[in-house]
């Protein structure tokens, strides 16, 4: 049943985050002509500020209460799951009301520190959702521990339309007086969006109370913990997924920091060295995110399944849906890095027309250097939330921080480099990811009872990506002169999609018994069997 509700529980998530980020993507598209790289770079750094601070509220407390929630009822212990809940919320409110407070008093010393004065709006439109956003995690983590991943999926959705209405507005309202105060609007969305989201989730946990009453009154095993060892017990898995988390956002920041000091040292302006972290952070990493709405969605659907495996000591299941994880991660970001190197300027060119050629080339190239990072970054992240699941959530804090080391050292060093410059910031990300997914690795077979063959689990998928990348180059190559890049472009990702999809059941990446495993997973057989794409 792990390996069912994993994929179910993926195919739920990474629904509603392939919902999100076309939104999201639509939302910077018009945004970034409004501002430009240069608004983009006022806005970026303080997202920067607000993921570092949002992952130390929340990042390590949604996969503890999901993983707590999971084992009390792979227990027959619904009210300790809801007594997880409990205390958690009210962990929670201290947390967020000390970021939030933290933020407000401080924005424009941060704004000083990390060489982006201009983000000081961006950092104070953003406070109320450090308060807002946390909360909402909780019911997140609650509902996800009940492998029942709908309410996180339609908070995520309402969340972001809500961004991206109230962002976009107030960006163009804000535009006239001057970019930092229109970055400040669009910052505010994240505010707006996750009232929103919050509200809507509050409905659905008062809409489950029924439910939930009804599990406690015919669980045979209910059993209250102690307070404070519930409070240890979060703490525990909290705390060293909150370090690792804290990594990524950290890595973003000392990466602001030294892409502006590095740049201006090589003889930049602060406007140009703002402009080029622009290009790199808010238009170049938009399309590395797409990959990351189903990494994320097999990452978070992972923890409970293999919690569940490894609770009840299922090693056959165990196995079986840790590989089906990582084979995943590689079918999602195998062909999105073959997909985004192949056309990465027609990309930019597609959906940021206003930019100008000079920049839709400095851009593509940021975006080629960084599609091979999108590889190691969905393998690191399905390879994490295995060794989180398995209570061995420090191996991968200690194996990210190692990356970061490898970052920070090789972004220094390229950035300094005239000829290399912001680019130097896009390669260390692929010597950052790389390192920490071979380190998961050798990790995960060395001290857990799972054991994962790379080389078996990735042949397929490259395979079937190689052929869809082969569809992708010859489809645009050909029909760029009769077309035009724009059209030429959105034929080759067409062309690229269908094939990749035949290529999957061709080249045996995906079997029967996955499809099994899919929602409708068997009416999707019967029509790939007629077909004739599946035996």
């Amino acid at each position: 049943m792990s390996g069912r509700n994993f994929l179910k529980g993926a195919a739920v998530l990474g629904a509603a985050g392939l919902i999100v980020k076309i939104i999201g993507a639509i939302y910077r598209i018009p945004l970034t002509n409004l501002i430009g790289t240069e608004g983009i770079g006022y806005y970026q750094p303080a997202y920067q500020v607000y993921n570092l601070l949002l992952v130390v509220s929340l990042a390590g407390f949604p996969t503890a209460i999901a993983r707590l929630v999971s084992e009390k009822y792979a227990r027959d212990n619904p009210e300790g799951a809801h007594q997880i809940y409990r205390i958690s919320m009210k962990v929670i409110l201290v947390i967020s009301m000390l970021s939030t407070f933290f933020v407000f008093a401080f924005a424009q010393p941060i704004s000083d520190a990390i060489g982006f004065p201009g983000t000081y709006y961006s950092l104070l439109a953003l406070t109320p959702a450090l308060f807002i956003v946390p909360v909402m995690s909780v019911y997140r983590g609650y509902f996800q521990g009940m492998q029942n991943m709908v309410p996180t999926a339609l908070s995520q959705v309402i969340e972001q339309l809500v961004r991206f209405g109230s962002g976009l507005y107030l960006a163009y309202l804000f535009s006239g007086l001057s970019l930092e105060k229109a970055a400040g609007g669009a910052s505010f969305g994240a505010s707006a969006g996750g009232l929103a989201g919050f509200l809507l989730i509050l409905v659905l946990y008062w809409k489950s109370k029924g439910q939930i009453k009804s599990n406690i009154i015919n669980a045979s095993h209910n059993h209250l913990e102690d307070g404070k060892k519930v409070v240890r017990e979060l703490l525990n898995i909290a705390i060293p997924i909150t370090f690792g988390a804290s990594i990524v956002p950290l890595m973003g920041l000392i990466d602001a920091k030294l892409v502006s000091l590095r740049l201006t040292e090589i003889g930049y302006s602060v406007i140009e060295a703002t402009d080029l972290y622009g290009q790199l952070s808010g238009t170049a990493q938009t399309f590395i995110n797409f990959p990351q709405v189903f990494s994320i969605a097999i990452a978070m659907s992972l923890v409970p399944s293999i919690v569940d495996a490894h609770t009840k000591r299922e090693t056959d299941v165990l196995n079986q849906t840790a590989n089906l994880g990582v084979r995943t991660s590689f079918i999602i970001g195998l062909p999105s890095a073959f997909g985004l190197f192949i056309l990465a300027e027609p990309i930019i060119v597609l959906f940021y027309p206003a930019l100008g050629a000079d920049k839709h080339q400095s851009v593509g190239l940021l975006l080629a250097i960084l599609a091979v990072s999108v590889i190691f970054l969905t393998l690191v992240q399905s390879l994490t939330a295995i060794l989180q699941a398995v209570d061995k959530q420090r191996i991968p804090v200690k194996n990210l921080a190692i990356g970061a080391v490898v970052k920070i050292i090789l972004t220094y060093a390229l950035v300094g480099i005239p000829s290399l410059n912001v680019q130097g910031a896009a390669l260390s990300t692929i010597a950052a990811y790389l390192t920490a997914a071979v380190l998961n690795y050798i990790d995960i077979n060395k001290y857990t009872d799972i054991k994962v063959s790379i080389l078996k689990v990735a042949f397929r998928p490259l395979l079937a990506s190689a052929i869809m990348g082969l569809a992708v180059y010859l489809s645009y190559h050909y029909s760029l002169d009769l077309l035009g890049i724009k059209k030429a472009a959105l034929l080759a990702i067409l062309a690229g999609i269908a094939v990749y999809i035949i290529a999957l059941p061709m080249t045996g990446t995906i079997t029967k018994d996955d499809m099994a495993l899919l929602p409708k997973g068997q009416k999707l057989y019967s029509l790939m069997k007629k077909l004739r794409l599946m035996k």
